[in-house]
C-alpha cells in the first residue's frame, strides 16, 4: 500500500500510552529492510499490545507468545475480517477462511484435500522438473533478474499446473493477487475499492472454470476442493467460487515474495551458500530457519467479543494485526533473531499462522523452497547481488522485495 490514511481518531477505550506512530504498510525504517523495520517494536518501553491510528485504526500484537495466543483463540479473535483497513478486509470475497470454528472445520477439510503432506510428497518430481526447466537456461547466462526470471514464475507455474490452469494466465493472475495483498492506495476507501475490484476480477476468471469443474470428477486441486461434500451436502456455487479465489490468492503471491527475500539474503551472504553447497542434506532443516527469518505476512483479526489482554480492553469490532515478523524476530522467542543460524537448536515462528486457520499450503511452500535451493545450488553454486541492483522492500498483507538481480 502506497501511503495509508492516518485517521487521527483514537477511541476512548485506547489508553494514550498505547498509541504508536507506525503505519504497517509504510513502516519506519523499511528502506533498511522489511523485516528489520519491525525492530521498532523491540524497544523495552513498547507494550505487548499497542494501537496504530493508521489504516482505520487498529491494535498490533508485538510479542511472539501474544501473537500465538491470539491466533489460537478464534472465540475472541475472529477471522471474519483479516485485513486492515477493515473496510478493505470486508471486501475480501474468499471462503472458508472467513468462517470460525466450528463451522470452519468441515470446509477446511475439503480445502485441504489436495494439500495434505502425503499428497504434496507425490508432487516432488513434477515440482522438481518445473524448477530444473526454469534454471536450465538461466545458469549459462551468468546473470538474471531473479524476481522476474524465477520467483514470479516457479511457484505460480507449480500452482497453475496443480490447478490445471493455463500458464499463459500467470502475469494476469499475479497482478490481481498483488492488488489484494499490496494495494497501491492513498486512503482506506481507495484500498477497499481496489480489493473489491481484485476480488471481482478473480471471480470473473473463476466462473468459467467453475462451470466446467463443479460436479465433475477432476483430480486437480480445485476440483478436489469444490467437489468434496461438506456435512453430506455439496458446497454451493458461491462457496465454490470464493474457495477457488482463496486458493488462487494463496498460491500466487506468498512463496513468490518469500523467494525474493531468501535469494537477496543468500546473494549477500556467500558463507551461508557455501555451507549449503557443501552439505546439501542440511537444506530441508535450513528452509525452516529461512521461513523463520524472512516472514512476509501481516494478517489481522477482528475482535469478536470484548476481551482484556496485557492490561487493555479491546472492544468488539476492533481490529488487531498479527505481524509474523514480530513473532519470528522476537528475541524472547528466538535468540539473536536477525541472524540466520545453522546451529539453531529450536526455533519458534508463526510464518504459516497458528491455530485453526494455519496456512493450508504450508507443505507445498516448504517443498517449493526446498526444491528451489537444491536445484539452484546444483547449477549455480556461487552467486552475488549485481553491483547496480537496488533491492527495494514493500510492506502489505504480504511483503515483497524488488530488483533482486543476481550474477555469477
Amino acid at each position: 500500500m502506497a501511503s495509508a490514511s492516518l485517521t487521527g481518531v483514537v477511541p476512548d477505550h485506547v489508553p494514550a500510552g498505547r498509541v504508536v506512530d507506525f503505519d504497517i504498510y509504510n513502516p519506519v525504517g523499511i528502506e533498511e529492510g522489511f523485516q528489520e523495520s519491525w525492530t521498532f517494536f523491540q524497544r523495552p518501553e513498547i507494550p505487548e499490545i499497542v494501537w496504530s491510528p493508521y489504516n482505520g485504526g487498529h491494535w498490533i500484537a508485538t510479542r511472539g507468545e501474544t501473537i500465538r495466543h491470539i491466533f489460537r483463540d478464534p472465540a475472541h479473535f475472529s477471522n471474519e475480517v483479516n485485513l486492515v483497513p477493515r473496510v478493505a478486509g470486508e471486501k475480501m470475497a474468499t471462503f472458508p477462511n472467513r468462517l470460525d470454528p466450528p463451522e470452519h472445520g468441515p470446509y477446511r477439510a475439503a480445502l485441504d484435500k489436495g494439500l495434505k503432506l502425503q499428497s504434496v510428497r507425490h508432487m516432488d518430481e513434477d515440482i522438481r522438473a518445473i524448477a530444473r526447466n526454469l534454471i536450465a537456461p538461466i545458469a549459462p547466462a551468468g546473470e538474471c533478474h531473479f524476481t522476474k526470471a524465477y520467483a514470479e514464475v516457479f511457484p505460480v507455474h507449480v500452482f497453475l499446473t496443480l490447478a490445471d490452469l493455463p500458464l499463459a494466465d500467470t502475469a494476469m493472475l499475479k497482478d490481481i493477487a498483488a492488488q489484494i495483498t499490496r494495494p497501491e492506495a492513498d486512503s482506506d476507501a481507495e484500498a477497499a475499492r481496489l480489493v473489491d475490484e481484485a476480488s471481482k476480477a478473480f471471480h470473473a476468471y473463476v466462473n468459467p472454470v467453475l462451470d466446467k469443474r463443479k460436479g465433475g470428477d477432476g483430480t486437480d486441486i480445485l476440483s478436489r476442493a469444490i467437489n468434496t461434500p461438506v456435512n453430506g451436502e455439496p458446497i454451493t456455487r458461491d462457496q465454490a467460487l470464493r474457495m477457488i479465489t482463496l486458493l488462487l490468492l494463496g498460491g500466487l503471491d506468498t512463496v513468490v515474495n518469500f523467494l525474493g527475500f531468501l535469494m537477496n539474503h543468500l546473494a549477500t551472504n556467500p558463507d551461508t551458500v557455501k555451507a549449503l553447497v557443501a552439505e546439501p542434506e542440511r537444506i530441508p532443516r535450513m528452509v525452516e530457519e529461512f521461513f523463520r527469518r524472512f516472514p512476509v505476512v501481516s494478517i489481522a483479526r477482528s475482535i469478536a467479543a470484548d476481551v482484556e489482554l496485557d492490561g487493555v480492553t479491546m472492544k468488539k469490532g476492533d481490529m488487531i494485526v498479527l505481524p509474523t515478523a514480530l513473532h519470528n524476530l522476537d528475541p524472547q522467542a528466538n535468540e539473536d533473531p536477525l541472524a540466520v543460524r545453522f546451529d539453531r537448536g529450536s526455533l519458534s515462528h508463526s510464518t504459516f499462522g497458528e491455530g485453526p486457520h494455519r496456512c493450508a499450503g504450508l507443505h507445498l511452500a516448504r517443498l517449493e523452497v526446498t526444491v528451489t535451493l537444491q536445484e539452484w545450488l546444483k547449477k549455480i553454486p556461487e552467486f552475488r547481488l549485481a553491483s547496480d541492483a537496488r533491492p527495494t522492500h514493500h510492506s502489505g498483507l504480504v511483503a515483497s522485495v524488488d530488483d533482486v538481480r543476481l550474477e555469477w
